[in-house]
Parts: structure tokens; sequence; C-alpha cells
């Protein structure tokens, strides 16, 4: 088969894991004999012409069809929030490489940057196509799910008035940042429901608003002509149904990675001196490193080290204030990052890989490392973690966001002796790679 992937962004710039998975599933079809090619989005510069907004490179043996996406006016398009979910000139480049390229199917692991126009497309042309949503960002134009203050969110209100609340806080200041914090979701929505049906007159940021608003349902609409939604666990499933996908189209297929026999043995694993704990992942507020620094800076001195992993590039402001935290603590150090390729060895050094999220993860590939590893996890008890992590079995549950709790646990992991070799030692092996691609072949054989 021809097979088209998607992601947001991509290798080698770009590897969390999103990218990894899109990476790992087109090296394995090819495996197979299968023609694969991806197209990427990323973070293009705003001086670009449309027409030097495409490029094209080779990884890995995979060819890269790439769209630099920027916030600034295209054609008639000029809202920044349109342009992220529902951008034109990328689906003009599809188009192009559905004509070429003529694939038998397209599975999208990600849309943000080319936009869910990309699946109408699909449709109009005749192509069968598929979706992995790796975290929420087709409801959630933020993809996490958190409000300013760090609370959970369940998702858009009657008329997004949450999502535009949320968004004028994040971006605007004085008194319009002030009025979004203050205003009750209620009176926004009802903001957001006269600006569309054209009773407010204009003003400024209107086109951002009605963007806003139009976002979640059009999105919804685009899921629902897809051939079939592939989930990584149940709370995706459940919180899509909600939103209004068609229940039918989802099937539930947990992440595969690519698998190696554990470089250390669980009854290698003893308790050592100093413990060695790692943090790795995005260095982003909401992977919640600064929960994991303020924790360990709990623990007596000498009795563990950390390992900070993750692109400094990325964030530069918050890996400042995680810098400025951990500040001339001698056991922490910011090892920048490294090759997926490279992981089973980084868990070598490794006893504690601690998940500190502050968001519903959506299964990250990295607690399947970990587990292949037998490495002990320690994580926040959200769902998709605790799918993945059972507390005091396989791994240890913190309360999100309690760094308290977070060293209560790691204290445990210091005191009671034998805790490190048993979690280790029930690590689960995560399904491979091949498994996956061997599920995800069997959803798109299996339709008409």
């Amino acid at each position: 088969m021809r097979i088209l992937l998607t992601a947001h962004q991509f290798l080698p710039q770009f590897a969390a894991g999103t990218e990894v998975l899109t990476h790992s599933v087109a090296r394995e079809l090819q495996k197979r004999g299968h023609v694969v090619h991806v197209l990427t989005g990323h973070p293009g510069s705003a001086n670009l012409a449309d027409e030097d907004r495409f490029d094209e490179y080779d990884l890995d043996q995979i060819h890269v069809y790439r769209f630099h996406h920027s916030y600034i006016a295209v054609g008639s398009q000029t809202s920044a929030i349109e342009l992220g979910y529902d951008n034109r000139l990328a689906v003009t480049y599809f188009e192009r490489i559905l004509k070429t390229f003529k694939p038998d199917l397209v599975h999208f692991f990600h849309l943000n940057r080319l936009g869910t126009g990309l699946i109408e497309c699909a449709v109009e042309l005749g192509v069968p196509r598929f979706m992995t949503p790796t975290d929420f960002w087709v409801v959630c134009p933020t993809g996490q799910l958190l409000l300013s203050d760090g609370s959970s969110c369940a998702g858009p209100s009657a008329h997004a008035g949450n999502c535009v609340r949320h968004v004028a806080q994040n971006t605007q200041k004085g008194f319009i940042r002030k009025a979004a914090e203050l205003l009750p979701t209620a009176w926004v929505d009802l903001l957001v429901r006269l600006t569309k049906n054209g009773t407010l007159p204009s003003y400024p940021k209107r086109a951002e608003v009605v963007a806003l608003a139009k976002r979640w349902h059009a999105n919804v609409l685009r899921l629902n002509m897809l051939n079939g939604l592939v989930v990584p666990n149940g709370f995706m499933r459940e919180f899509l149904v909600r939103q209004g996908v068609i229940p039918r189209l989802i099937t539930e297929v947990a992440f595969g990675i690519e698998v190696t026999e554990p470089a250390v043995r669980a009854e290698q694993r003893e308790r050592r001196q100093p413990l060695r704990v790692a943090f790795i992942g995005t260095l982003a507020p909401h992977k919640g490193c600064h929960v994991l620094i303020e924790a360990f800076k709990m623990l007596p001195d000498a009795g563990a080290s950390l390992k900070i992993y993750g692109r400094s590039e990325d964030f530069p402001d918050y890996v400042r204030k995680l810098k400025s935290l951990a500040g001339d603590h001698k056991a922490i150090e910011f090892c920048g990052t490294f090759p997926n390729s490279e992981i089973a060895q980084i868990f070598v050094d490794i006893d504690v890989l601690v998940v500190p999220s502050l968001w519903y993860e959506n299964s990250p590939l990295v607690l399947y490392s970990a587990q292949a590893a037998r490495c002990t996890v320690v994580a926040s008890n959200l769902p998709g973690i605790a799918d993945v992590i059972h507390g005091d079995v396989n791994g240890l549950l913190f309360e999100s966001g309690n760094s308290s709790d977070l060293a209560r646990q790691l204290l445990r992991l210091l005191n009671e002796e034998g805790l490190l070799q048993r979690l280790g030692a029930q690590a689960r092996a995560p399904k491979s790679t091949e498994k996956y691609v061997d599920e995800l072949l069997a959803i798109w054989r299996g339709v008409e």
C-alpha cells in the first residue's frame, strides 16, 4: 500500500511522543514493503511568501513533505485561530500531495498547523482516512484541557465562551485580560453568541472570537467524516463521544514502542545510594517538571540525584524558571536531550522515572519505555497515566501537582527495603511497534 501519515511537527528538529510514534509506525510499515510518506507542519518564519512555505526532505528513507506554518494572514484568512485549525493554504498543499503521491489511505497523527480541512479534502478525493488523536487538540485549542489557573477543563462550554476566556487570558493584556479573568463563562458565551449572529457591532479581535466559536463544531464535524479513529485509552474514547464523535468510528488500541531487551534486569535494580531519579520529556509547564524539582528539594541531602532530560529551546522562559528553582542544588543536572534510539541505554543509569504531568496525558510513550526497561515509575494519578501505571503494583502514583505527595512517594523508595526491586519486577511489558502496526493494518483493511 501507499500510505501518507501526518504530524504537527517532525524529526529531526522535534522528537516528542507524537513525532516518535509517527516515525516508528512509518519505519515498521516500510519494513513490510509499504511505501510511506509523511506530511508535517513546522513553525515557519512570518517572512515567507505563500509559495515558499512548502519543502521536502528525506529521513531514514522516509519522504517528508513540510508545511511552514506561521500565524500571519494567508490569502483571505486573517484569524490566527482559524489558521491553526482550518488552514486553506495547507489544504492546497495536501491536495497536491494526494494527487501526485496517490496514497491508498491517510492516517493523521496530529493536525495542528495543518488543520482539519485536510479531512474534507481527503473525502472529496475519495481517499480513506483515519486518525489517532495523541492529545486533545481537536477539541481544545491548547491541546491540554487545562485552564489558565492550571485546573482541568472538561471541554468547550455551550458557545466556547470558556475557550475565548482562556485565550484572552493567555494572549491579551490590560483591561481585556482582566475582564476575561472576572467575567463568568455564561456571560462570555452570550458575548460569543451575539458576535456570531451579528447582533454586536465590530470590535477588536472579533474575528478570533468567531473562529474560536466555530472551531469545536467544525473539528468534530470533520472527525465524523473519518473512516475511523484509533484512540489509546478509554478516557480519550469517552471524551470524544461526549464532544459528539460517533462512537462506532472509535477503536481503542494502546500505543506500541520499539521494544528491546532490558539492559538491566529487574533483580539488579536494588535500592541505591544515591537513588537515581530522572525526568524525560518536554520542558513545558503542563509536564510539571517544576513539581518534581520542588519535591526533590524536600529529600534528604545526598539521598538522591536528579537528571532532567528535555529541550531547553522550546519553552525558554519556563526552562529559566526551572533552573532558578533548582538553584545551586548540586544533585540536580539539566542534561539536554538525546536521540530516541538511545532511550534504552539512558534507562540503564536511571532507578526511577518521574512523570509529574499536570494534564490528562494521553498514554505518554516514555511510560512504556520505562516499563520495557523495568525502571520504576512515579507518576501523577491522572487518566491515561493510571491506565498504564497502577499504584503499588508496577509503580507509584501521587496527586497531580502535589509536590509534597510526590516527595512522600520518593521517600518510600529511599526507605522501604525491596520496594524499588518489587515494582521493577512487576513492570508490564509494553506492546511492540510491530503489534501496534498489525492492529492499525487490521483497522485500515476493515474498511470497505
